[in-house]
């Protein structure tokens, strides 16, 4: 088995989504990691605040300096992920479609360097 990353997009601009359509997003997200455990897939999985929570720390000599906010801005930001176990790129894609129209957003999926450990 490999580990994919499933990172969710945001758009950063926009109008968010109703309480009621915000409900049934998180239905299908739940129905989504349900099915992942279920299948043995299921690694973690979790939501991100906004990327104006962000602290980046760089180092600077044997200091590490931290700043507010996210290092660039953009259309998009990560919003969520969810890490998977799959055998191969093609069942982490069919993992990646299940989870856009969970999320109703693009998802990004990409493989960790190093196989699992299991």
């Amino acid at each position: 088995m490999k580990y994919y990353l499933l990172s969710v997009i945001q758009p950063s601009e926009g109008t968010p989504p109703s309480a009621e359509a915000l409900s049934e997003v998180m239905a299908g997200v739940e129905a989504f990691h349900q099915e992942l455990r279920e299948a043995g897939a299921w690694v973690f999985a979790g939501g991100l605040y906004g990327p104006e929570t962000a602290r980046v720390l760089r180092p600077s000599g044997e200091d590490v300096l931290v700043t507010d906010g996210p290092r660039a801005g953009g259309e998009e930001y990560l919003g969520g992920l969810c890490l998977i176990k799959a055998p191969d790129l093609d069942a982490a894609l069919e993992w990646g479609r299940k989870a856009a129209r969970a999320t109703t957003l693009p998802v990004e999926v990409r493989p960790f360097l190093h196989p699992a450990g299991d």
